[in-house]
């Protein structure tokens, strides 16, 4: 059974920073692309930064020079490091998995709560 947790969430004031941690199970983390959504109130979901196994990275435009994502495939883990936070930045984020190729992602974590106050 495949698991994705989330865990690194919680409020902090515009400026700040956090990094999010998402931990795989039950799947060969290493060869798969991994991706972090966030969904904000009454927003649809986006897709904000992407790591394949190999280390390549997509970052959408509004997080760039920002937000970093890493893996480490020893210990099934992805990161996002948010730097410079801003209120725009709040919503859940959700770390995905997906096989490289595919386009969707085939599994999702439950989602942990950044909220930035000013």
């Amino acid at each position: 059974q495949v698991q994705l947790v989330e865990s690194g969430g919680g409020l902090v004031q515009a400026g700040g920073s956090l990094n999010l941690s998402c931990a795989a199970s039950g799947l060969p983390f290493s060869s798969y692309v991994m991706g972090w959504h966030r969904q904000a109130p009454g927003k649809g979901r986006e897709l904000v930064a992407v790591m394949s196994g190999g280390g390549s990275t997509w970052y959408r435009d509004s997080v760039k020079g920002r937000f970093a994502v890493s893996r480490d495939n020893a210990k099934n883990t992805v990161y996002l490091l948010m730097n410079s936070l801003n209120l725009h930045d709040t919503a859940v984020y959700y770390c995905a998995a997906r096989q490289l190729g595919r386009s969707e992602y085939d599994y999702w974590g439950q989602g942990t709560q950044v909220t930035v106050s000013s």
